[in-house]
């Protein structure tokens, strides 16, 4: 597992500098020692929330067994008949017929359909409790800069263990307390889900928006739409936002008002101390029907400060209640600051309440006056003011959106324009009446929702078609935020505008610095002669970035990772785009395998490609979408050279004569790519899935002549097709003579990559053999001269960062 501590402390210190902030008005000794004690608190808190998930965790030596495991269902299940994902809690364990007491108690599981089977998997619905046959491995996930880490997540959620479900038996039905308030509103959520897609027909486009605002469950809602919804800067209204809880506490309060007015119950009990009751109180359940999200748990602890505040006669400062559903975030879950939905609620609220505190100085109208003035006035004054929030929040959102997202929506403020009114008050309360209705009436108002959210999609596609719609950029360098912050601060200040608008345009330059080319920054360009390479931790396929001072290449575009779900849209593209890369100058496929080829086609949605070679049969569908893009592609042949900042490009194999019906009909894997990189000091070879007949023709063109071309140049080696037993022949080893080997695999992969005679086999050799399950992602820097190469491992000994230089 990665090292969490480090989040850990940020957390500690939030929770102590907001409990200062609450503790200030106390003398300076009592509100030291108060503070010192409240930090051996948080952080004693922090460390026992970390201890008891470490000890969460699956033991070694279980990894891989079939095990018979008893328990229950608690999770939102996600797929269906061909394929389902859920939380499982287990009350008992058997391996092998012995009792097990060490075992994480809540995993995570997949039930698929056996391989070319025609299985059809059961109904997971929450609550049930099963007999299952499993197999487990700890939590792992492939470490990449600027991409989902599996394990970081597995850690949040308290999951000690992944794996497959082999074969189950349904034991109970529903076996859910009636106090268990968590498992029944996961049940309710399920209920609710079932009842949209009921509702409307199978092939409803926006049906997964129609649940995520009711339910906070986006797992529905396509990829290409969330590009949509991501590059008009509408994503936060298709969820669970603060604007929704709070309209519906104040639809709760509302009607508890309405109803304890009657008789003599205001006599019991004042009417405004049931409103406050009664709004908590919906936005409570509210909150952990839509999944407990941290925009739903900020906007219910507001409301729950602001309804203790009335039931005791307090009046709160808008930032008391702010600091209050802060504390009381952090400390249920002191790794919320691992989520962006942290950082975009919490700062948007802060920026609002700070930036919209004098009002009345913004419009010019003098405060308990504003009803004085005509209509046109007010409605004018109203739209200055809503357009000043929209302004706020946007520039305030600013280095945080660049952070987590690298990109910003520039129609972002006319998006929302037309989306906030329409999601916030047609699509989702039709949407939430239309779903907790009975089924009659419900349908005749999630049909409509779902019509108006059709409507506006329309509107948004062709605002995110727009060229200049988003501005792309890098991730920053957290240094440059604390500028950026300041900056953003004078601002939002409030005040008039017309007074101080120069300065605050001023104060926006350290902003616009974050949309400047990364490596500006940390004087890491590459000069003429260098190059780099970094091997991407894509699991079981191949996918290598290699750059020289000005060119790009890709090598390989990773495997298809289920229906939807590609290495391109998973784990390259969030790279890329965290890098500021949108353009590659070539892209090289090694062969038509799956896993080689499969992220292409999401990659050529997004990022620009100049060119393309590659050693593929005529018919295959990637060269028939390069055609219909105008992109030029040419097949990879022996021979082939070319140089790039003076770094050269060799292409090793195939022979220009060889072709896949003659020589290799079944077996592609021989026709593989094989690429060589190298400048005066370095060779790095890139071999694809060649296996032995393939390699025999390699060494038979390393004679002398061309291995005196390669010269005494430290040869860092990619180990054919994943480490098989069917490459890495001894031959080639002996004739090529690598130093360093790597393979590109997958954690515990079926297929048993790397094989154990071929990892024997170079380490008789005297190889170092690097594997990406156990490194990460391995970034090579190839120097000239002086500087030298290095390597940089993501992963080593347990998620330290470990560097080495040759």
């Amino acid at each position: 597992m990665p090292s969490q501590w480090h989040w850990f402390s940020i957390g500690t210190g939030l929770m102590c500098a907001l409990l200062i902030y609450l503790f200030q008005r106390t003398g300076w000794v009592r509100q030291f020692s108060i503070c010192a004690l409240l930090f051996i608190l948080g952080f004693a808190w922090n460390a026992n929330y970390a201890d008891s998930r470490l000890q969460n965790i699956l033991a070694q030596e279980l990894e891989g067994e079939e095990l018979s495991i008893e328990g229950r269902v608690i999770g939102l299940p996600q797929g269906g008949e061909s394929g389902v994902k859920f939380a499982f809690e287990i009350t008992q364990m058997i391996l092998w017929g012995e009792d097990k007491t060490q075992f994480p108690h809540q995993i995570y599981l997949s039930w698929q359909p056996a391989w070319r089977s025609h299985q059809i998997i059961p109904e997971i619905i929450p609550g049930q409790r099963w007999n299952l046959k499993v197999k487990l491995k700890r939590p792992y996930g492939s470490l990449n800069l600027h991409t989902f880490d599996f394990e970081r997540w597995s850690f949040h959620q308290n999951f000690g263990a992944s794996g497959s479900v082999k074969s189950g038996e349904l034991l109970r039905a529903n076996d859910i307390g009636i106090f268990e308030f968590a498992l029944q509103m996961e049940l309710a959520r399920y209920k609710l889900r079932r009842k949209i897609k009921t509702a409307l027909s199978p092939d409803a486009r926006y049906a997964g928006v129609i649940i995520a605002l009711v339910i906070g469950d986006q797992n529905a809602i396509h990829q290409d739409d969330w590009g949509v919804f991501n590059a008009t800067g509408i994503g936060h209204l298709i969820s669970i936002s603060g604007l929704h809880v709070t309209m519906l506490a104040g639809a709760g309060a509302a009607l508890a008002a309405f109803c304890w007015r009657r008789r003599s119950l205001p006599l019991l009990l004042p009417v405004g101390r049931v409103e406050a009751l009664s709004g908590f109180l919906t936005a409570f359940v509210y909150a952990w029907l839509a999944g407990f999200q941290i925009p739903a748990q900020r906007t219910m602890y507001m409301v729950g400060v602001v309804a203790f505040a009335l039931w005791t006669g307090r009046n709160p400062r808008s930032f008391d209640i702010w600091w209050w559903a802060l504390a009381f975030v952090l400390l249920i879950d002191p790794m919320a600051p691992y989520t962006p939905g942290f950082w975009l609620s919490f700062g948007a609220v802060a920026a609002i309440l700070y930036a919209m505190k004098d009002s009345s100085g913004l419009l010019g109208v003098p405060t308990g006056r504003e009803l004085e003035a005509p209509l046109i006035s007010r409605l004018m004054q109203a739209c200055r003011e809503a357009c000043r929030v929209q302004a706020v929040v946007t520039i305030a959102l600013l280095p945080i959106t660049l952070f987590w997202f690298y990109q910003v929506s520039i129609v972002s403020p006319l998006a929302n324009a037309f989306a906030i009114p329409v999601v916030s008050y047609i699509v989702t309360p039709l949407a939430i009446a239309g779903s907790l209705l009975p089924e009659f009436f419900g349908k005749w108002l999630l049909i409509p929702a779902h019509t108006v959210m059709e409507y506006l999609a329309i509107l948004l596609e062709w605002m995110a078609s727009w060229n200049w719609a988003v501005a792309w950029s890098s991730q920053p360098l957290w240094w440059l935020l604390v500028p950026s912050i300041i900056g953003m601060i004078y601002a939002i200040q409030p005040g008039e505008l017309s007074v101080s608008w120069r300065s605050r345009l001023g104060a926006l330059i350290p902003t616009a610095i974050l949309f400047m080319p990364l490596p500006h920054f940390m004087g890491k360009t590459l000069r003429s002669g260098e190059f780099k390479a970094t091997v991407l931790d894509i699991g079981q396929g191949t996918a290598v970035l290699v750059e020289t001072a000005n060119r790009r290449l890709l090598y390989d575009t990773g495997p298809i990772q289920g229906k939807g779900d590609d290495a391109g849209q998973r784990t390259i593209l969030p790279y890329l785009r965290g890098r500021g890369i949108a353009q590659i100058d070539r892209m090289v496929i090694s062969h038509s395998d799956s896993d080689h080829v499969g992220g292409a086609a999401s990659l050529l949605k997004q990022i620009t490609f100049n060119g393309m070679m590659g050693s593929l049969p005529s018919d295959n569908p990637l060269l028939m979408n390069l055609s219909a893009r105008n992109i030029p592609s040419i097949p990879c042949r022996y021979g082939q050279r070319w140089i790039w900042d003076q770094v050269e490009f060799v292409i090793w194999h195939p022979h220009e004569f060889t072709n896949f019906q003659k020589q290799y009909p079944m077996k592609p894997n021989e026709m593989s790519c094989v690429l060589e990189v190298r400048n005066k000091n370095y060779s790095f070879w890139l071999t694809g899935d060649v296996e032995r007949q393939g390699e025999a023709e390699i060494t038979e063109r390393l004679d002398a002549m061309m291995l005196n071309e390669i010269g005494d140049r430290q040869i860092i080696f990619m180990a054919p097709h994943h480490g098989s037993k069917t490459s890495s022949s001894i031959e080639l080893l002996k004739a090529l003579e690598p130093d360093i080997a790597f393979a590109q695999n997958g954690y515990r992969n079926r297929y048993g990559h790397p094989h154990p005679t071929v990892i024997a086999r170079y380490k008789s050799l005297g190889i170092p053999f690097y594997q990406t399950p156990e490194t990460g992602a391995q970034v090579w820097t190839f120097g000239i001269g002086s500087s030298g190469a290095s390597s940089r491992f993501l992963r080593w000994d347990s998620g330290r960062l470990w560097h080495r230089h040759d």
